[in-house]
């Protein structure tokens, strides 16, 4: 024994005892004369399992984490694109929808604007044929007035005549017993007295001419007033109509012809206005049929572009994740391994160190 109590044999070492640590270990190798290497093994194995094991939970949490987020990744990214597209697809449908209804409210207004212009078309036909009428019926009424005139003007300058012939002559072989003088003086004065008659019934015959001319156009003017209102207005009396068959004599091959031209002018302005109208519903549906094709494959070229966007995003995060995961577990794998290599190596250390310094049996 020596001074500290211990066997001779296992005394330590003068620079060993004076450490702390060497002064722990003896004590527990003394005390402990049981304990061997493969004790000290079983301890590293121990060990090891138990890092081991961690490492494996480690590495399974890193795996089941990793999984969660690409999950949780893939469904934000296609929850986003479908709402896109599902936003764009909205989007042109009410697009479409307002072109649609823009396109019909032009027809409806193109087709009243063209119905309007028809109506005033035809009331401006009917007011300039009343109007042609009228001025025909004065024009024939006045032509027929004139006529008339001359007519009795020179039917009256020959009656004059005649009598005036006749009144110098009988004059002439009743005075052929008088005296030249005498005879010459009564025959010129009788020759005067005849032009102031002759011009004297002139003047009358003319100014009765020109009053039945005013007469008569007044009163054509009035038949006339009176048929356009029984044509707008369709109210008529008796009276009235006994008036316009006065007229009718006279106005019948004109009011004919005025027909034919107004029935002409209709047909023509109807045929142009019904070109018109299947011209514009023809070029509006055209333009509805274009333009709903067009959305439409706008419509599928946004989907399919927005599909593929979708697959590639979705891979792209799938592959990154997933490169991310094996390279967390390559990580995790490589610290563990060299965790247990660590441990290990100083296990064996420990044990080495302690075989020497102490002698345990194995």
């Amino acid at each position: 024994m020596n001074v500290a109590g211990y066997p001779l044999g296992n005394q330590i070492r003068p620079h060993i005892t004076s450490s702390p640590t060497a002064h722990l270990l003896c004590n527990v190798t003394n005390r402990n004369r049981n304990i061997s290497i493969s004790s000290i093994v079983v301890v590293v194995v121990v060990v090891v399992e138990v890092v081991v094991e961690v490492a494996v939970v480690v590495v399974v949490v890193v795996v089941v984490v990793v999984v969660v987020v690409v999950v949780v990744v893939v469904v934000v990214v296609v929850v986003v694109v479908v709402v896109e597209v599902v936003g764009g697809v909205v989007i042109v449908v009410v697009v479409v929808v307002v072109v649609v209804r823009l396109e019909v409210v032009v027809v409806v207004v193109v087709v009243a604007e063209v119905v309007e212009i028809v109506v005033v078309v035809v009331v401006l036909v009917i007011v300039v044929v009343v109007v042609v009428v009228v001025v025909v019926v004065v024009v024939v009424v006045v032509v027929v007035v004139v006529v008339v005139v001359v007519v009795v003007v020179v039917v009256v300058v020959v009656v004059v005549v005649v009598e005036v012939s006749s009144s110098s002559s009988s004059s002439s072989s009743s005075s052929s017993s008088s005296s030249s003088s005498s005879s010459s003086s009564s025959s010129s004065s009788s020759s005067s007295i005849v032009v102031v008659e002759v011009v004297v019934v002139v003047v009358v015959v003319v100014v009765v001419v020109v009053v039945e001319v005013v007469v008569v156009v007044v009163v054509v003017v009035v038949v006339v007033e009176v048929v356009v209102l029984v044509v707008v207005e369709v109210e008529v009396e008796v009276e009235v109509v006994v008036v316009v068959v006065v007229v009718v004599v006279v106005v019948v091959e004109v009011v004919v012809v005025v027909v034919v031209v107004v029935v002409v002018v209709v047909v023509v302005v109807v045929v142009v206005v019904v070109v018109v109208i299947v011209v514009l519903a023809v070029i509006v549906v055209v333009v509805v049929v274009v333009v709903v094709v067009v959305v439409v494959v706008v419509v599928v070229v946004v989907v399919v572009v927005l599909v593929v966007v979708v697959v590639v995003v979705v891979v792209v995060v799938v592959v990154v994740v997933v490169v991310e995961a094996v390279v967390v577990v390559v990580v995790v794998v490589v610290v563990v391994v060299v965790v247990v290599v660590v441990v290990v190596v100083v296990v064996v250390v420990v044990v080495v160190y302690l075989t020497k310094q102490t002698g345990i049996q194995t």
